[in-house]
């Protein structure tokens, strides 16, 4: 499974964005997904997580409120919604596939497949 993200892009504070995470393969629901972030200069953090069903989402404390993850499996697809967007939120957005089967989602070295990540900016 490969992940291909999209909808990155130079947003306003306190705009909204829609990152999606498109992954091949028949095998898609099988996974959990994470979505994490790297600003320059700074380690790569996890923003949210998601099980194969969709029914059980985790938040990083500092998005927490303000993005949403969902997945449509029929449509090989994971979504991060972001609200109320701020400049720190400046960062690349990464979509990656969960390999080890575990309730945490915030290590990233649970994570196998990684997409090519996608620019968010936000600027006034």
């Amino acid at each position: 499974v490969q992940p291909v993200e999209s909808g990155g892009g130079e947003v306003r504070p306190g705009d909204s964005l829609t990152l999606s995470c498109v992954a091949s393969g028949p095998t898609f629901k099988s996974y959990g997904f994470g979505w994490f972030r790297q600003a320059p200069g700074a380690e790569r953090e996890f923003v949210a997580g998601i099980d194969w069903s969709g029914v059980y989402k985790y938040y990083g404390n500092s998005v927490k409120g303000r993005v949403t993850i969902s997945r449509d499996n029929a449509k090989n697809t994971v979504t991060l919604q972001m609200d109320s967007l701020k400049p720190e939120d400046t960062a690349v957005y990464y979509c990656a596939a969960k390999i080890y089967a575990s309730e945490i989602y915030s290590s990233q070295d649970l994570y196998g497949y990684w997409g090519q990540g996608t620019q968010v900016t936000v600027s006034s």
